[in-house]
């Protein structure tokens, strides 16, 4: 068997683990178990879930430290940053926990029978139940919010599917310590509710898995097509959920940049180098106006960002594609590198595992493609317009994004068709806020047209629920044969009934 070894990013000092990549046994084993899970779950009802959920949260908070310090060898991500994280992925446990035992997330419905103008309808009754056993992907920069106990498991033990978690590579110990937590506590409940399993073979074995119902997966376009298309060549298909790449695009209007460029741009620079530039809602591209506010306003933002030191990527390999993607971007035509970095010191410097922020601007009529690719890493493209046709034109060549954050004055009527254009390419559209940040909340959206996502469903929020599940409708059925949920008589949760809504 092939063994997990773990690296630390800030030296690249190689340690191995107690861990070896995940055989064919091993994975049957983790599916097997995740199926026999899911019926426990299902079995346990929402407000033993719920419960579980919260005992989940608390275990991963008892040993906070030992969690953070794991990760922090893994990542070099630092220890303030993985404290929140570990708050954020606390909270997500606990605000499912709320979800389940609030339960419109069920989409309970009731149609008694009666005369209709089609003529007679027979009693119609319909939920969301859980699709069956998962397989989550963990992302390569959340190795705790979106990883073996991130927002996917959450919302899919709320549903009440057992869990096979493909660990990243980049941090297995954490992967492993994180699933050893989560197994103490649901063992003795609904058994191995939650399984890691680790290596390459494993991940493409995983989605293929006959047990599997549904996939969701964190990470790059590439890797979420060959899965995607492993998922839908299955004997059976199942449904894949990726979250892909992602530029998040940023309109300055010409009023905004006259009356804020500093400030603007301040904000807009932290956004670009927060967390190392390794969000999936960092901002990749700044549409900002020709002429002397914009001039000022792309001065401001080269001077803040060129003020950033290097820092370790999550990986060796992210750091080298790094330095040489921003080369490509630098070599476009009609590019240029606004900080004044030396590019053979960002090559250099992404070699030996850290990445040099960097500001590339281009002024052309056509945005050129290359120059509308995620760049993982502390970089923004700014593109400047001449007018709202030229912004328009220019937004309409950019591809779909989690996001998309105007900036604009109080009555600012300026180019409203190239707002129109990144309002058409966005799943959340921010204004005057920058879009690194996603609260997890009922409203919230995190998702978006491809390749920022191959869905319509949102990872993160409330309704991110609904791709563990799927509809089933009851006709003429006989209350025994009925979820609880679904019979006649006082219930706890919201349902719709003959076309009112009522609460509980």
């Amino acid at each position: 068997m092939t063994p997990v070894t773990t690296t630390d990013p800030a030296t690249g000092i190689q340690r191995p683990l107690d861990l070896a990549e995940t055989d064919g046994a091993g994975l049957a084993a983790a599916v097997t178990a995740a199926a026999r899970a899911t019926e426990r779950l299902i079995a346990l009802g929402r407000r033993g879930r719920a419960s579980l959920l919260e005992s989940i949260a608390g275990a991963l908070e008892a040993r906070r430290a030992e969690i953070v310090a794991t990760a922090d060898a893994e990542t070099a991500l630092g220890t303030t940053r993985l404290e929140g994280e570990l708050a954020r992925t606390v909270f997500q446990l606990r605000f499912f926990s709320e979800v389940v035992r609030e339960g419109s997330y069920l989409e309970a419905t009731i149609d008694h029978a009666g005369d209709t103008p089609m003529g007679p309808r027979p009693d119609l009754r319909r939920m969301l139940v859980p699709s069956g056993p998962v397989a989550v992907y963990a992302a390569s920069n959340f190795p705790l919010a979106f990883s073996v106990a991130g927002g996917d498991t959450a919302a899919a033990l709320a549903a009440g599917a057992g869990v096979v978690v493909k660990a990243h590579p980049g941090h297995p110990a954490t992967s492993a310590l994180v699933g050893t937590v989560i197994t103490s506590v649901t063992e003795h409940v609904v058994g191995d509710a939650v399984s890691v399993v680790y290596g390459y073979q494993a991940g493409i074995d995983l989605v293929q898995a006959p047990l599997i119902r549904a996939a969701s997966f964190t990470g790059s376009p590439g890797g979420g097509r060959a899965l995607a298309e492993l998922a839908a060549s299955r004997p059976h298909p199942i449904p894949f959920y990726g979250e892909l790449g992602s530029i998040n695009p940023v309109l300055i209007s010409p009023e905004a940049a006259t009356a804020r460029a500093d400030s603007i741009a301040a904000g807009l620079a932290a956004s670009i180098v927060l967390g190392g530039g390794q969000f999936c809602t960092k901002p990749g591209v700044a549409l900002v106006p020709a002429g002397a506010p914009g001039d000022a306003l792309v001065a401001a933002l080269a001077e803040e960002i060129g003020r950033v030191d290097p820092k370790p990527a999550l990986t060796r390999g992210m750091a080298a594609a790094y330095g040489s993607g921003i080369i490509d971007l630098a070599g476009v035509p009609g590019a240029r590198e606004m900080t004044g970095t030396d590019l053979g010191e960002v090559a250099a410097v992404g070699e030996s595992g850290r990445t040099v922020p960097s500001l590339i601007e281009f002024e052309g009529d056509e945005l050129p493609a290359r120059l509308t690719e995620e760049c993982f890493g502390p970089t923004a493209v700014v593109v400047r317009y001449r007018d709202d046709d030229h912004a328009a034109r220019l937004a309409a060549s950019l591809p779909g994004s989690l996001t998309a954050s105007l900036f604009l004055q109080p009555g600012d009527t300026g180019v409203p068709a190239a707002r129109a254009e990144l309002g058409a390419r966005a799943g959340r559209i921010l204004f005057d806020q920058y879009p690194t940040g996603v609260a997890v909340a009922w409203a919230q959206n995190h998702g978006g047209p491809w390749p920022s996502t191959d869905s319509v469903h949102t990872s993160v929020g409330a309704t991110s629920i609904r791709r563990y599940l799927r509809p089933v409708a009851w006709q003429n059925a006989p209350a025994a044969e009925l979820p609880a949920e679904l019979r006649d008589g006082p219930v706890d949760i919201p349902r719709r009934i003959d076309g009112a809504l009522h609460l509980p």
